[in-house]
């Protein structure tokens, strides 16, 4: 038995990282997790008792494949309160996750052989999942050159382009698109007929300055979103797309085909979750608090760190003053100071070697540990 090309994609390193780390606590090491963008909170309170009193009132069986109505009219009022922009309940796609959202997006976009621009450095499941549905991936240097922002001028060197995936805030630079920034780069991808696709999964993410959702740009963008970060529900697997009218039955027709309907459990859970604002919002304040620890120990140990980390949980750090790959260097990172913390290879297979992401998610005296360690391991092997 043949196993496929497509198949052939890379690893998803943060994970794999995961899985050893998670293995060395298996044998009694303490190990600070600092290599997925997973919270350390619950979901919220209200989550939690929604779905308590549906599991013992609900059969919690199919729900419609593009989600429960009444969850899809609260995410649509949400665009009308958060961001001013209106958004027709029945555009509103409800997924297992952001990860459908992408997979519903590539199919319902492009044929294979089609070209999806993606900036790098950038989520690596982007490129794969791409990669193994047959498109072509065209990789967009958004260094720190750049802001680590996709910018007009790169779609211009790249004439064969039918689509752009961006991401603000962004995984693994924590930079945020300013409204003007994001404007032109709508702008440009409308007048060429190049298909939007915008990751907005760390919305409510941001510390400096607000995200703007790309909808307010343009109405024709494809929008995914998840309950995963803000919400802290990653293994709930739920999530949600807005796309143009044009598209709902498209996507609909798939949805139906791949993945019937998100978890009926989740989707009650997501729903009570948009009213849990106060609580989630003093999650963001505990990151702010954390990323702030985390800079400090940094600059101790004379890292540079050349990205805005403006928003998301993650800082990108420039390592190349250790000398060593960053793979080399996240396995060394922990074994001998046991902290997790995930390559920069997984986000730019080109110029990722110097450098790590750290994500700073977790419980406060944990990232005040990790910044301890941190330091004192890298000033020993610098």
């Amino acid at each position: 038995m043949k196993i496929s090309r497509r198949s052939a994609v890379a690893p998803f390193l943060a994970m794999d990282i995961y899985a050893q780390a998670r293995a060395l606590e298996g044998h009694g090491r303490r190990i600070l997790h600092l290599e997925v963008g997973q919270p350390s909170s619950p979901a919220p309170k209200l989550a939690l008792d929604a779905a308590a009193a549906a599991m013992g009132r609900d059969v919690l069986g199919y729900t419609e494949a593009l989600g429960r109505q009444a969850l899809k009219r609260a995410i649509a009022e949400h665009y009308q309160n958060h961001y001013g922009v209106s958004v027709a309940p029945d555009r509103v796609v409800i997924t297992t996750g952001s990860s459908s959202g992408f997979i519903l997006a590539f199919l319902a976009l492009f044929d294979v052989g089609d070209t999806l621009a993606i900036p790098r450095p950038g989520y690596p499941a982007y490129r794969n999942t791409a990669s193994a549905l047959g498109l072509r991936v065209a990789s967009l240097p958004a260094d720190v050159s750049a802001g680590f922002v996709a910018t007009p001028g790169m779609l211009d060197r790249n004439s064969q382009v039918d689509g752009l995936l961006i991401a603000s805030p962004g995984n693994p630079t924590g930079t945020v698109f300013s409204p003007d920034d994001l404007g032109r780069l709508a702008h440009t991808c409308r007048e060429r007929g190049i298909a939007l696709i915008s990751d907005e999964i760390y919305h409510g993410l941001a510390y400096e300055m607000s995200a703007q959702t790309a909808l307010a740009f343009d109405d024709n963008a494809i929008v995914i979103n998840s309950f995963s970060k803000y919400y802290s529900m990653t293994g709930w697997r739920i999530g949600w797309m807005v796309v143009p009218d044009a598209f709902v039955r498209t996507v609909e027709r798939l949805a139906q085909n791949l993945f019937i309907c998100a978890p009926a459990i989740s989707q009650v859970a997501a729903l009570a979750a948009l009213s849990a604002q106060s609580e989630l919002d003093a999650h963001v304040a505990r990151y702010r608090s954390n990323r702030d620890v985390l800079l400090r120990a940094l600059a101790r140990a004379g890292l540079d760190l050349h990205a805005p980390a403006d928003g998301a949980f993650y800082l990108y750090v420039k390592t190349k003053v250790l000398g060593l790959p960053s793979q080399d260097l996240c396995k060394r990172l922990l074994h001998e100071a046991g902290i997790a913390a995930t390559p920069g290879a997984d986000f730019d297979q080109e110029q990722g070697d110097d450098w790590i992401r750290l994500s700073y998610a977790g419980a406060s005296a944990d990232i005040e540990e990790a910044g301890e360690r941190f330091c004192s391991w890298a000033l020993k092997t610098g």
